[in-house]
């Protein structure tokens, strides 16, 4: 047994090695923010100064993910500071986003159904899972992390939030109808208004730069034993995302298009800041299902680009509102063996 895990670590250290010499040329100056744990889905604020993202990084003292905010340009003082704390503590959060001003910030918890983490997904029929937890609610917090609003209370599960670049829209996913759908409501929670309608799994939208279009990735069982799978996962509280496209649409769900048809999993597409292109995550390429690289695709599906080389996880990508920075989550220079991911910001050369 000796030898063979002689041979494990040696294979893992000469991937991990080859995995840092791939050219990036559309990133320049890549800074890493975050050192330990699962760090996640970081948005940029309004002004560009800050991002919003999840942690369950063990040396902040987390059983899960919590939300956080970060100044970009100053960082961390060192690897173990935690930055500002913006979630309870209670329950596990997701999908954080600063509300228009900067001084307060969006996200789902299910703190309200119970103070303890709820338990991980685990593997059904040899499928990995994601759980869709139907206590989630979407929330409003100050910088100091007083809850000062809930925006959603229908029974099922609510999250997944952004905020259109206007600040006048939340778009976000809900099970609320049976099915996990799109919905758009007004960045007060009023005026809610279903956005997709076709069985499958439509969530982690965004909108684009001129507040008019969403960009999503979705599921779309088709054969009579794929739509009994995902309805009996679905029932279980559970989803899997492993088969997904990249679909666009007009906000109130018209011209819906389906832009990727690679295979695999197309996930956490955001608009490029001249809203022509969409980049977004994918282990189209690969033989084995654990290597996603950032892609970016013309709107009619046309011109797909590899992005990065770095690592075998690369997602969650987002523009700075000026366009001038890229922040993302990668596992990119973690020691041997460690399954740590961070946060990356890196200058964006078109």
């Amino acid at each position: 047994m000796r030898v063979n895990r002689l041979l494990i670590a040696f294979l893992v250290f000469s991937l991990h090695a080859y995995s840092q010499s791939g050219e990036e040329k559309h990133l320049k100056n890549v800074k890493q923010l975050t050192f330990g744990g699962d760090n996640a889905e970081a948005y940029f604020s309004f002004n560009d100064q800050y991002v919003s993202f999840q942690s369950n990084n063990p040396k902040w003292g987390l059983q899960c993910d919590q939300i956080f905010y970060l100044d970009v340009n100053k960082g961390l003082s060192n690897p173990d500071e935690r930055p500002p704390f913006i979630s309870t503590g209670k329950g596990r959060t997701t999908c954080s986003y600063f509300m228009p001003g900067d001084k307060q910030i969006l996200f789902a918890s299910t703190h309200v159904g119970n103070d303890s983490c709820p338990p991980p997904a685990k593997p059904y029929l040899n499928k990995y899972l994601w759980a869709i937890y139907d206590t989630y609610d979407i929330f409003v917090s100050d910088l100091k992390g007083k809850i000062v609003k809930q925006l959603t209370t229908e029974k099922g599960y609510d999250a997944e939030a952004t905020i259109s670049p206007k600040g006048d829209k939340i778009v976000f996913t809900s099970t609320r109808d049976g099915d996990l759908d799109l919905y758009v409501m007004d960045i007060n929670g009023k005026n809610v208004k279903r956005v997709t309608n076709q069985l499958g799994y439509d969530g982690g939208a965004f909108f684009s730069p001129d507040g008019k279009k969403l960009v999503f990735r979705a599921s779309r069982p088709k054969s009579n034993e794929e739509v009994a799978e995902y309805k009996k996962l679905l029932s279980m509280g559970l989803v899997a995302p492993t088969d997904m496209e990249i679909y666009t649409c007009n906000v109130d769900g018209s011209d819906l298009r389906q832009i990727t048809k690679l295979g695999k999993a197309n996930w956490a597409p955001y608009f490029t800041p001249k809203g022509d292109k969409i980049i977004f995550s994918s282990n189209h390429h690969s033989q084995r299902g654990y290597d996603f690289q950032l892609y970016t695709v013309n709107l009619d599906g046309t011109g797909v680009e590899r992005i990065t080389n770095n690592s075998i996880f690369n997602a969650f990508p987002m523009f700075s509102h000026d366009g001038k920075k890229l922040i993302f989550s990668s596992n990119r220079n973690n020691a041997p063996g460690s399954r740590d991911t961070n946060l990356y910001i890196a200058d964006w050369v078109d």
